[in-house]
């Protein structure tokens, strides 16, 4: 059996190293030493990696687009306005009641009793939830490590679950904060504990699986522009719609539901030469859903409510037209609490051609 600590060395950065505890092989390194995983086996409880192996990586918390999007729990396109915000770094949530425990080890599991910390083997795991063995926490703001005491024959005959460290990147340095091993609590309870889960923390976790449709405007003229004749850009109000994904933690009757709704449209042309409309680039929904004026006949010199006039043709070398889509987001949880989240943005581009000739057929 072997045990396995990722640790931080405040004095000198984050360093690697290798010791020897008990017998057992351990060795430590700085939390860029992670990697990815694929989605949770839900059928076999607690978050494996899909190979039997408990990983604190992989959360139990479900995802399910109420309404637009098509993410299906992936990773979302949405980026945030805020440079300073970001989701949870961590939280602990239920992993196993006494029988899938008792089970999980039995079939030989291993794996990330927490999130720094790794078993591999089965018997540091029946040291501790059968057989009463004390284990150390690991908590970077106490001095040395905390000890956690053992269990009973997994709690069996007991009602509630085992709760885990969870961390979706746990090379980030505040994942840290949930430094305790997989510890007891009561059904119908939570965890004393600050990194407990609530319906925000749900709501902050579903904002980065949004997945937003991808922003291609319609044009007028299509792709070729003319020098100082304006280029209509517009959005049809069945192309965007609001995005509701919700996030359930099974076992704890927490849930979120975030959404995202498109509010306005921003232009970059891709050079200098150019003037947008309206001037800041920003370009607002209308009543209806819709983003600017569709073009129609006779429009050709008017002033577009959303729009670009180029001032220079390209010259075999394409103008590359910006377009992103600002979506505000909300949410709403279990317990009555709701509020809002860093508006997000989704940004593509589009070959734009701006030819010298003064006129064009429209």
């Amino acid at each position: 059996m072997s045990r396995t600590r990722r640790t931080l060395a405040w004095s000198a950065g984050l360093t690697a190293a290798t010791v020897l505890w008990s017998g057992s092989i351990a060795y430590a390194a700085g939390p860029e030493d992670n990697t990815n995983v694929p989605p949770a086996d839900e059928q076999s409880g607690g978050g494996t990696d899909g190979k039997g192996s408990l990983s604190a990586s992989v959360s139990n918390i479900q995802i399910k687009y109420v309404s637009g999007g098509d993410g299906g729990g992936k990773e979302g396109n949405l980026g945030t306005v805020d440079p300073n915000w970001k989701p949870p770094a961590c939280w602990y949530e239920p992993a196993f009641n006494p029988a899938q425990l008792k089970k999980f080890v039995d079939t030989d599991g291993g794996g990330d009793v927490g999130i720094h910390e790794s078993w591999i083997g089965k018997g540091l795991w029946t040291d501790h939830y059968r057989d009463g063995k004390p284990a150390d926490n690991f908590d970077l703001e106490a001095p040395t490590n905390s000890t956690a005491e053992g269990y009973k024959n997994y709690n069996l005959g007991k009602d509630g679950f085992f709760w885990r460290g969870v961390a979706p990147d746990p090379g980030d340095s505040d994942s840290w904060d949930c430094g305790r091993i997989m510890f007891w609590v009561d059904a119908g309870e939570v965890p004393d504990d600050p990194n407990t889960p609530t319906p925000k923390t749900l709501a902050e976790y579903a904002y980065n699986k949004v997945k937003v449709p991808d922003t291609k405007v319609d044009l007028k003229p299509e792709a070729k522009s003319t020098v100082n004749l304006p280029t209509w850009v517009w959005l049809d109000k069945g192309t965007f719609k609001e995005v509701k994904v919700r996030a359930e933690l099974p076992n704890t009757g927490l849930w979120a539901e975030t959404t995202a709704k498109p509010i306005a449209l921003h232009l970059e042309p891709g050079t200098e030469d150019a003037e947008v409309f309206p001037a800041s680039g920003d370009c607002e929904i209308n009543e209806d859903g819709s983003i600017g004026t569709p073009y129609t006949k006779g429009d050709a010199e008017k002033t577009p409510p959303c729009g670009i006039r180029y001032l220079r043709a390209t010259n075999g070398t394409p103008y590359q037209l910006s377009a992103s889509v600002t979506w505000q987001i909300t949410w709403e949880g279990s317990d009555g609490t709701k509020g809002d989240l860093p508006d997000g943005t989704f940004e593509t581009t589009q070959d734009m051609n701006v030819q010298e000739i003064q006129s064009i057929n429209r």
